[in-house]
């Protein structure tokens, strides 16, 4: 894709289309296994409780394996559902030769710890790529089910183009599920790569030593305009709902896009940028688990 700038103005790195095209990508790849086995892929989805924001998440996924040729085989438990019954549930699963994947869709109810939830998971069918196992074939640069969302992140780079090898890469958050795995990714592709937090001293001189920076803390507009090195890489990760005076919500990221993207080179628009990824790394990684589980090839 073309890296030209108009106007200073940063090109906005479009993950939905990155995403629509991966995901058709995805879908003749399914299309040219399913020529050489007896069933299509599958992924179960387990949600507990009633948030409404994980069941408009999880429908988001059905719809997403829907349209790649992926089986889904959803399960919703009611709220009270006791840990042993998901455990028994993810044991189940684990066994079930139609699923490639296993997801536990987060947040759980507090009676249940999500660490023993994910554990659970056999790590040739964690999708979400959360296993210890899988987190620690990443230290070790070893082919691996991946976390999503970072992986999502590592493909915008690559779908335009943008050298990460060689470049000074800067991590502003130290989540298992973000900061941590994408600093190791980073540091695979051949980044010098710090890793910063919202404590960390003089956030401003890390993040102005960027070429590439990676947001992913949950504070709304953390970064400004003066912590970014101009012509920099900008991906935000972050993703807050934010209320205004008059009462009306919207969607931000972690980053001041406004006035960031008069100084950045690329920049991630929040919502449409990473997040559109993350579901369709999740899928990428049902397919990977089904061609490798059945010792397919393609």
């Amino acid at each position: 894709m073309s890296d030209s700038i108009e106007d200073n103005t940063a090109l906005i790195l479009d993950g939905k289309a990155v995403a629509k095209k991966t995901q058709s990508q995805l879908r003749s790849r399914v299309e040219g296994l399913q020529t050489k086995a007896t069933r299509p892929p599958g992924l179960a989805v387990l949600m507990v409780g009633d948030n409404p924001a994980s069941a408009s998440y999880v429908r988001g996924k059905e719809r997403a394996c829907a349209r790649v040729g992926i089986d889904s085989y959803g399960r919703h438990f009611p709220t009270e559902t006791r840990e042993e019954e998901l455990l028994q549930a993810i044991d189940d699963l684990n066994q079930d030769d139609r699923v490639d994947g296993i997801l536990v869709q987060l947040p759980l109810p507090p009676h249940i710890d999500p660490v023993a939830a994910i554990n659970r998971i056999h790590p040739d069918k964690d999708v979400d790529g959360l296993h210890p196992v899988n987190l620690g074939r990443l230290v070790r640069g070893e082919p691996s089910l991946r976390s999503c969302t970072p992986l999502g992140v590592m493909r915008l780079l690559q779908d335009y183009d943008i050298e990460v090898k060689g470049k000074t890469a800067v991590v502003v958050g130290r989540s298992i599920l973000v900061g941590k795995p994408i600093a190791l990714m980073l540091l695979e592709a051949d980044a010098t790569v710090t890793m910063a937090h919202s404590r960390s001293p003089d956030l401003s001189a890390i993040t102005r030593s960027a070429d590439i920076l990676v947001v992913a803390v949950g504070r709304p507009e953390l970064i400004t305009a003066e912590m970014v090195k101009p012509g920099a890489v900008i991906m935000d990760v972050g993703i807050n709902r934010v209320t205004d005076y008059f009462g009306k919500s919207s969607l931000t990221g972690d980053v001041d896009f406004d006035a960031v993207k008069e100084v950045a080179r690329y920049i991630t628009p929040v919502p449409g940028g990473v997040g559109p990824m993350t579901v369709t790394m999740l899928l990428q990684n049902t397919v990977d688990s089904y061609s490798d589980r059945l010792g397919l090839e393609g």
